[in-house]
């Protein structure tokens, strides 16, 4: 069992940033490829990033590429999401999960374990 605890969200300006942060407890946090989705009101989830066992392979999202950073600091058992120059439609609850697939899932349901959320807004 792997317990997920997100931080950071909050309200932004657009053009603003935040960093999230995904806390991780229980088994080996190594082990583990890690995730964020986000969903928005009325909106499905979608994959946003993830990041592999080890953190030099990463994949992204069209969408966020070039403006959001994963990454993961395996001593801390802590998964990153740096998110720079963001937009109105960046607006959503933020999810961290893990995954025992480590080849860049992108479906939600090839992750195993969710933490309960965090928001964030960003105004225009």
């Amino acid at each position: 069992q792997v317990q997920l605890v997100e931080s950071g969200g909050g309200l932004v300006q657009a053009g603003g940033s935040l960093r999230l942060s995904c806390a991780a407890s229980g088994r080996t946090f190594s082990s583990y490829a890690m995730g964020w989705f986000r969903q928005a009101p009325g909106k499905e989830r979608e994959f946003v990033a993830t990041i592999l066992y080890t953190s030099s392979n990463t994949y992204y999202a069209d969408s966020v590429k070039g403006r959001f950073t994963i990454s993961r600091d395996n001593a801390k058992n802590t998964v990153y999401l740096q998110m720079n120059s963001l937009k109105p439609e960046d607006t959503a609850v933020y999810y961290c999960a893990a995954s025992r697939f480590n080849d860049a899932p992108r479906g939600w349901n090839e992750y195993d374990y969710w933490g309960q959320g965090t928001q964030v807004t960003v105004s225009s």
